[in-house]
């Protein structure tokens, strides 16, 4: 999940080997000239922004709503619906002057009503995101352009807390209220919610007025097209303009394709496995720790991303300024079977949960399964809907699950929501006092390389007493047609189609 972004648990989609066939077609039916088609590999669970933490909704939903601030390229916060913000010395109060003339996408004006209104929305019904307001002590509007945000303690992540990704959008009361939210979602994006098609497809159409300029194109319709093969074979045969489910195995070929762009881009994602410590015997430390030495993290990379992932024992991937040095848990099956002789587990079950909709959390439990077996542990792997996976995750209904967290920015978005005990991510229920201390004392440090210090500290507890096993980072992996130009791929795997363009004759 996502953030992750806020991931979360989101993520971006690899696959493992699929059933259809290089050149096979795909029926998408007639769509209007100037409509861009992308291809996503799944269905939105739901549309309302506060409420979903998957990536395929949050696909759709980027070009629908906006936030206070946005990342840049480089992740860093630029102005959206704020154009300006000013701190005070204290680092209590925030204050955000408003875009002036922005509107819904039914005409009626944005204000800052509307900031208080969603903000207070995801605090007071306690959110998928509640967790980003702890140290908001008060949201008000001094008048309609200004909002003000007062703080119990500084917080140096505020600006990636309201504006790294849409689950922090500004939605519009009269939307929520009516309910009308779930099935037309009304934003101040770049595109409206125009309809969708239950097991097929949603379109969204340009917004002439919006704030940063009309889109270049007429609208974009999202396929979800499960099988990246098909999905691929859809952008070679024309009947899509850009899809991010490719086939990893596929990569190094497409490289060398000239008839489409493909972007392979490093990312801040991660994939982890999560053995539920409500559970005997997971609750104990030493059976997780043998799992942790149990699995083999390259075998594991190699048969869900050829080679476009890198093997990682923490969140943070090598290269991000945040990332700490950790290799604790090599491939050592003798060590994992002396920790369970140690633990007095012999010969036991595993329940793992998997989704279909994510092909690769369903190769690597194959993978895992044939890890384990020598441990005497049978893993029994069960696959499901990634909706009923969500519920099952947050019902603790599984012995282990794997998942991944896509577009993290700050060290608070790989850690906080997952491993403190009060989490609203923390499935696996870990608890420790020590990573509880020093995820609140990060949350508050305004000195970069003493807050650098504390996460590196909570992450080894992390890892040590594994809360998650980590597996690997992978990259972002898009694909589009050569005729469109000014889309970017992200390392956050945002989706913007805001400045995209489709050269005449190419529009489907």
């Amino acid at each position: 999940m996502r953030r992750a972004a806020a991931l979360v648990a989101v993520v971006a989609v690899f696959s493992a080997l699929t059933a259809c066939s290089t050149g096979e077609g795909v029926d998408l039916g007639g769509e209007s000239s100037g409509n861009l088609i992308a291809a996503i590999a799944g269905e939105p669970d739901q549309l309302d922004p506060h409420k979903t933490s998957a990536y395929f909704s949050f696909e759709v939903l980027e070009n629908v709503y906006d936030t206070l601030v946005e990342p840049d390229a480089d992740l860093e916060m630029t102005p959206a619906l704020a154009e300006s913000w000013t701190v005070s010395p204290d680092q209590l109060n925030w204050t955000f002057r408003l875009r002036p003339g922005v509107t819904f996408h039914d005409g009626s004006p944005f204000t800052a009503d509307d900031v208080v209104y969603s903000y207070r929305r995801i605090i007071d019904e306690q959110l998928t995101n509640s967790d980003k307001f702890s140290a908001v002590a008060d949201i008000s509007a001094p008048d309609p352009m200004t909002v003000v945000i007062r703080l119990t303690q500084p917080t140096p992540n505020l600006l990636t807390n309201i504006g790294g990704f849409k689950g922090m959008a500004i939605v519009q009361r009269r939307n929520v209220e009516s309910g009308e939210i779930t099935t037309h979602p009304i934003g101040t994006g770049p595109f409206s919610f125009a309809g969708q098609k239950s097991g097929d497809s949603i379109t969204l159409k340009a917004n002439p007025s919006y704030w940063g300029g009309p889109p270049k194109v007429s609208g974009v319709t999202f396929r979800f097209i499960s099988e990246p093969t098909t999905a691929l074979s859809a952008l070679q045969a024309g009947e899509v303009d850009w899809t991010d489910s490719i086939p990893p195995q596929r990569v190094a070929q497409l490289r060398d394709d000239d008839s489409m762009d493909l972007a392979v881009t490093a990312s801040n994602d991660y994939w982890y496995l999560a053995l539920n410590e409500e559970r005997q015997p997971w609750d104990d430390v030493r059976v997780r720790q043998a799992i942790a030495y149990g699995i083999d993290r390259d075998a594991i990379v190699a048969s869900t991303s050829y080679g476009t992932a890198a093997t990682n024992q923490l969140a943070i991937p090598e290269g991000n300024p945040w990332y700490t040095d950790y290799h604790r848990y090599g491939y050592d099956v003798e060590k994992a079977k002396s920790l369970l002789q140690e633990s007095g587990v012999t010969g036991t079950d595993l329940d793992m949960l998997v989704t279909s909709e994510y092909p690769e959390t369903v190769t690597a439990a194959q993978v895992i399964a044939d890890n384990l077996a020598p441990l005497g542990i049978t893993v029994n792997i069960r696959t499901v809907d990634f909706a009923t996976w969500l519920d099952e995750q947050n019902t603790g209904n599984f012995d282990m699950l794997m998942m991944g967290w896509l577009g993290n920015i700050d060290p608070d978005d790989f850690y906080y929501a997952q491993h403190h005990t009060g989490g609203t991510s923390n499935a696996q229920k870990f608890s420790n006092p020590d990573v509880d201390q020093l995820l609140d004392a990060g949350r508050v440090e305004t000195n970069r390389q003493a807050r650098a210090d504390l996460y590196a500290q909570a992450a080894t507890i992390i890892a040590d007493q594994v809360s998650y096993i980590y597996l690997y980072n992978p990259s972002v992996i898009q694909a589009w047609t050569t005729g469109l130009s000014g889309f970017e791929s992200r390392r956050d795997g945002a989706v913007r189609f805001r400045t995209a363009t489709l050269e005449q004759g190419q529009t489907q």
